[in-house]
């Protein structure tokens, strides 16, 4: 298995940007219902780049304002790709939302669907990017 370390970078969103959203998702992890590996909300409309090491869950990692909200294993932090042996490739969706909205009145220890229910009301704009891996 190889990773990459990369920046999540995104740019070009629409006017009336008030803040972004962005989540990681495994739909192919064998759960029957996919894996959440991140969700973070309230990124700040100047912000066009989270550097790789930005969802290790430390105090200031993320720009200023952003929150992360529990994933699939409950950690406030992104759990990078590591699918089971035997399940094959799992994609991994990473969404950035452009949004209408400064601040998204989520409750603390909400799900990442709770925000993908709330962003879907307020996304302007929408890139995703996926990724593969899987171990042999």
């Amino acid at each position: 298995m190889r990773t990459a370390r990369r920046k999540l970078s995104w740019s070009g969103a629409p006017e009336g940007t008030r803040s972004f959203a962005v989540s990681c998702f495994d739909p192919d992890a064998p759960t029957g219902s996919g894996y959440w590996h991140w969700a973070v909300y309230d990124i700040d409309s100047s912000v066009g780049e989270l550097a790789a090491d930005a969802g290790n869950g430390r105090a200031g990692s993320l720009p200023a304002g952003a929150i992360t909200l529990p994933n699939e294993a409950r950690s406030e932090r992104y759990i990078g790709a590591a699918p089971p042996a035997t399940t094959g490739v799992h994609r991994y969706f990473f969404v950035v939302d452009a949004l209408d909205v400064s601040h998204l009145d989520i409750a603390p220890g909400s799900t990442p669907a709770v925000l993908g229910f709330n962003r879907h009301f307020h996304a302007l704009a929408r890139g995703i990017l996926v990724g593969t891996a899987s171990v042999d």
